[in-house]
């Protein structure tokens, strides 16, 4: 596949899908991770005397509230500031304004569209991949790059529209991405996954593909407690998603020495951080008990397997990290993962997440920016951005 250093970029109107979908509060942005791993496609186009011309979604617009709150005009300012030279913000997504905008640049210029997704107003243009729509943005530039990984599970305006219809190829962060979860297609053994989160449900796919290929799969998080229930366990009012009972019986009846389900678990009486909680075995749970973190047996179980490990990928905290109490699980394995050196993909959403704010992000092998773009892949789903591409 193409990749930017495959392309002619000198003076040439360059169209790059970056992912700026950052976390706004109060006009300013909380965690810029995703701007900074945009930064080394943009500058690569930069030296090569490009004309860039930026494009990102920015959450969801559903009605006209949504344009105040999701404007990428905060992103601008910060990118100016990393980039320490001048960002041109284009409060439109398409008209004369933005036309004459781009008709303007001389060669190292930068141009930042406003949220793509604005389009979505009226008839979802974009996320519905309307063909005008990426008609119209590949006719602003020359050359395509997509550099969007948390996006290229969607077949959007944005990406797959404009890449129908311009010479493309991807960034440095979807090659970066690309390189590392590659490895997991034919992994060296011991191969372990560490699955985390709520439901079952939404994990399915990923465990269906990837059950044939590892040689264990750590169970944590509230989809333990479904496994569990499958299992004949009392799980009091632990998380159940109960329409996933008979795959949990079908998986662990199929893979009985695969899945590996927690022994003990941090238990309370209220989904709270105010009640009291303890350890307790797996078999001991009470009606009224609902378990919220695997405990220390469960810690030390699944570091056993770890340890072997020539490479892991892990989806989900093991616990409810937004609770300080319930962090624990989730927090001492990522330190074990961390001084042991183990090779690791986080594998994007909530557990990069928890890994930035504990501090292990930048010390793992590889954390994933993409959430349900990392899923789709471990499912061994097509990607619609990359095969636009291709």
């Amino acid at each position: 596949m193409k990749t930017i250093k495959d392309m002619n970029l000198e003076n040439k109107k360059v169209l790059i899908r970056c992912d700026f979908n950052v976390p706004i509060k109060d006009g300013n942005i909380v965690d810029d991770t995703r701007i900074t791993a945009a930064l080394p496609t943009i500058q690569y186009a930069l030296e090569k005397k490009a004309k860039v011309i930026l494009f990102s979604h920015l959450g969801r617009i559903k009605e006209e509230a949504d344009l105040i709150k999701n404007n990428l005009a905060p992103v601008a300012k910060r990118l100016e500031e990393l980039l320490k030279r001048p960002v041109t913000f284009v409060e439109k997504t398409r008209g004369e304004i933005l036309e004459n905008a781009i008709n303007n640049m001389n060669e190292q210029d930068i141009v930042l569209v406003q949220n793509t997704r604005y389009e979505d107003l009226n008839g979802k243009k974009e996320s519905k991949n309307d063909p005008e729509l990426g008609a119209y943005w590949a006719s602003l530039g020359d050359v395509f790059v997509n550099d969007a990984f948390g996006t290229i599970h969607r077949a959007h305006a944005s990406n797959v529209g404009i890449a129908s219809h311009l010479d493309s190829c991807i960034g440095f962060l979807i090659e970066k991405e690309l390189t590392a979860l590659k490895e997991l297609d034919n992994p060296e053994h011991p191969f372990i996954v560490v699955l985390g989160g709520a439901k079952v449900a939404d994990k399915v796919g990923v465990i269906e593909n990837l059950v044939k290929k590892a040689d264990k799969i750590l169970i944590g998080g509230g989809m333990a407690f479904t496994f569990l229930k499958a299992e004949g366990y009392e799980i009091g009012n632990s998380l159940l998603d109960e329409e996933s009972i008979d795959f949990c019986k079908k998986i662990v009846k199929a893979y009985p020495d695969k899945i590996v389900l927690p022994v003990d678990v941090a238990i309370t009486t209220e989904y709270s951080e105010k009640e009291e909680h303890r350890v307790k075995d797996i078999s001991d749970l009470e009606y009224n008990e609902m378990g919220l973190d695997i405990g220390p047996n469960t810690e030390k179980l699944f570091e056993n397997y770890l340890k072997e490990a020539k490479i892991a990928v892990w989806n989900g905290p093991l616990g409810v990290y937004e609770f300080e109490k319930y962090k624990q699980g989730t927090n001492h394995i990522l330190q074990f993962i961390v001084d042991n050196n183990i090779k690791i993909i986080l594998g994007g959403g909530d557990i990069v997440a928890a890994a930035s704010t504990s501090g292990y992000k930048d010390k793992v092998y590889h954390a994933s920016t993409g959430g349900g773009a990392t899923l789709e892949y471990l499912e061994g789903k097509t990607l619609p951005g990359l095969e636009a591409i291709k």
